[in-house]
């Protein structure tokens, strides 16, 4: 029997695997880097044993390292949650070599699926449908466009769609060097890209006496960069075609039995088809095995939500040796996880890092558990007051909802993430209630070129209007006059603004998603009198809310302020704002033409030297940042007038990387 667990992870799957021992009442071990020492999941375990350095490589990937923690810590059973070493063979061995329990398949499994190139050849000799893969050499332009794959590890990291074969040294390099950061291993291949294939995969589960189930099977089909962002269960595609939830849980079965699988696994499926009946396409319903994820996946929660499932508290019983039930339950209701990510969608998805201030969903949301009624799920590895640094992965969190039909999920879902209160980093947030609420995911179309089809600018536009965010400005100035007054030391009777004659009106400015934002009010006996806001009536200010007659409706909205950082929540949507100084810094102007460091991380290339001519969208500085490569590039053609960088170095958000020259156009003085 398992008694102590140590999680070879951190952040959310650390959490969630922690929540799940709480409730059985077995011991929890952390383990730590120095870059999360304050991480909530330290805090959680009832033991936390410190791997010094930050980088992955330095710590999470240092098996020896981890092992060492578990015996001193007294846990006689690792979990590995996911990533990292979570399939690492070797590790898988040097855990039971160390007389601890693996929570997790048997290493020669995990070496079988480990190198996607290889599993493809077994998977294809077991009677399951692949895809042919390809000799990056030997790739050809009919052949195009490809997808650059990593054989080692997954979440999007080395992986590359090529569309012009004189593209392809340069995406095989950098795919390589993100491989090899990521994983350890810079192996890759190429294969066939489905430009609107549907990604399906099944869960499976299976014991050490035999007994294999399909648990259901999830559609992941909406991701940006080849990682998942949307993920539901059941499949809508799989719902709309008849006798393909079979097929598919058989083939998910043949892969397992093949290599005598044990524990939780995901066979992953790239599928074609539209999620409507008697549709027109021919190879509806077709699918190939892309890959098996021989541990828990990110989106395990929306099969459990399901099935009323633990599927954690099974791996803990069958890695205990115990039975599963010859058949798993059935499926019933509807699922969505949506994953939010600290960082851009509109400026090319761009990670983020900084403070969290506030992480607070509008209803009672379930943590880390199965939810068994309609409501909303939220597993998340961050909590108010945390920091998202560099080092790794930006999730925020995962939120999930569950209700009886699909609509029902995804409108609960968008509710949800539109009212909760995200303040700190800028988020994908709006991207996602937008997807949720978009005409075709309501369809149920929703293929991997979703952000594509539909335009990204238009999902990643702001929830909140331009009057919305006006409107805000105005309630944030008037919350700040009344935290003003309550601040006061003299004359604390007097309402805010108060003056015995005449006045020049109140005047604040704000710097907001459409730019900048001046308001202009005085406080009479009359009441509010702002410009532009004729007819808008203030009911009532204090410091955290502001209520508003606007034309006759009655709005309410919540004030937070964190210095100069104003976020501003209402029904009419979420409003982040900053507060401008009244006296601009001259050591805080950059020149004309600066690249500017968009995140920390470590300069890992340069692509010119200072004097160089340059083109507009030259790579000039490549960044690594958030386990991702980030390209800098020249923002005119011209001069490289100032390069401030060298490979290797580690640079802070805002850093002036390098100083363009643009070149004046012809006839110009």
């Amino acid at each position: 029997m398992i008694q102590s667990v140590l999680v070879a992870n951190r952040g959310e799957i650390a959490r969630r695997v922690f929540a799940t021992c709480r409730r059985a009442g077995i011991g929890t071990v952390a383990v730590f880097s120095d870059a999360d020492a304050l991480s909530p999941h330290v805090a959680e375990a009832d033991t936390a044993v410190r791997l010094p350095g930050n980088s992955p490589a330095d710590t999470y990937l240092r098996g020896d390292l981890v092992i060492e923690a578990a015996l001193l810590a007294g846990a006689d059973a690792i979990h590995p949650g996911y990533g990292f070493l979570s399939e690492n063979a070797d590790f898988a061995r040097a855990v039971h070599e160390a007389g601890l329990t693996w929570i997790g398949p048997p290493a020669p499994a995990i070496e079988m699926m480990g190198s996607k190139v290889e599993s493809k050849k077994m998977m294809a000799a077991a009677g399951v449908p692949v895809l042919t893969e390809l000799d990056p050499d030997a790739v050809t332009e009919a052949d195009l466009p490809v997808l650059v794959k990593a054989s080692a590890g997954g979440g999007g990291r080395g992986m590359r769609v090529v569309r012009e074969l004189a593209d392809l040294p340069e995406q095989l390099e950098g795919a390589r060097r993100e491989a090899q950061s990521a994983f350890g291993d810079p192996t890759v291949f190429c294969e066939r890209y489905l430009e609107t294939g549907r990604h399906i995969e099944v869960q499976v589960m299976a014991d050490r006496h035999g007994t294999v189930w399909a648990v259901g099977e999830r559609e992941c089909s909406i991701q940006r960069r080849h990682q998942k962002v949307v993920e539901e269960a059941p499949s809508p595609l799989v719902d709309a075609v008849p006798g393909m939830r079979e097929r598919l849980f058989e083939a998910a079965r043949l892969a397992a039995k093949a290599i005598d699988y044990e524990g939780a696994g995901t066979v992953e499926f790239l599928a074609s088809g539209r999620a409507e009946r008697g549709g027109d396409d021919p190879d509806q319903g077709n699918f190939f095995f892309l890959e098996m994820n021989t541990r828990l996946q990110v989106e395990h929660p929306v099969t459990e939500c399901t099935t009323g499932l633990d599927l954690v508290d099974l791996q803990l019983q069958v890695a205990a040796g115990g039975r599963l039930d010859p058949e798993p339950p059935a499926v019933s209701g509807h699922s969505i996880e949506v994953r939010l990510y600290a960082e851009d969608p509109a400026q090319n998805w761009q990670p983020q890092s900084g403070p969290v201030h506030r992480l607070d969903l509008p209803e009672n949301a379930v943590e880390f558990d199965v939810l068994r009624s309609p409501g909303i799920r939220l597993d998340s590895g961050v909590v108010d007051g945390s920091t998202v640094g560099v080092h790794y992965d930006p999730m925020l969190a995962k939120v999930i909802s569950f209700a009886p039909t699909r609509t029902q999920a995804a409108t609960r879902l968008a509710a949800a993430l539109g009212r909760a209160q995200i303040h700190g980093l800028r988020t994908n947030r709006d991207l996602l209630v937008n997807v949720l609420r978009h005409p075709a995911f309501l369809a149920g179309d929703t293929d991997t070129a979703f952000f594509d089809t539909h335009g990204l600018d238009v999902l990643a536009r702001p929830l909140a209007s331009a009057d919305t965010e006006r409107l805000s400005a105005l309630a944030a100035a008037l919350a700040d006059a009344a935290h003003n007054r309550d601040v006061a030391t003299v004359n604390t009777s007097l309402p805010s603004g108060w003056r015995n004659l005449a006045s020049a009106p109140q005047s604040k400015t704000f710097t907001g998603g459409g730019g900048d934002i001046e308001i202009r009010y005085l406080l009479t006996r009359y009441g509010l009198k702002a410009e532009g806001f004729d007819d808008v009536a203030l009911v009532s200010a204090t410091a955290r809310h502001v209520a508003l007659d606007v034309a006759g409706l009655r709005r309410s909205f919540e004030v937070s302020r964190y210095g100069d950082d104003v976020f501003v929540d209402s029904a009419l949507g979420p409003v982040s704002l900053h507060a401008a100084p009244r006296f601009t810094d001259p050591s805080a102007v950059v020149a004309e033409g600066s690249l500017l460091a968009p995140m920390p991380g470590s300069v890992i290339r340069v692509g010119a030297a200072a004097g160089d001519s340059v083109t507009a969208g030259q790579p000039i500085v490549w960044l690594e940042a958030m386990k991702m490569e980030h390209t800098i590039k020249a923002p005119a053609s011209g001069v490289l007038t100032e390069l401030s960088v060298t490979a290797g170095q580690q640079v802070d958000v805002g850093t002036v990387l390098a100083v363009v020259e643009a070149a004046q156009p012809e006839g110009e003085l």
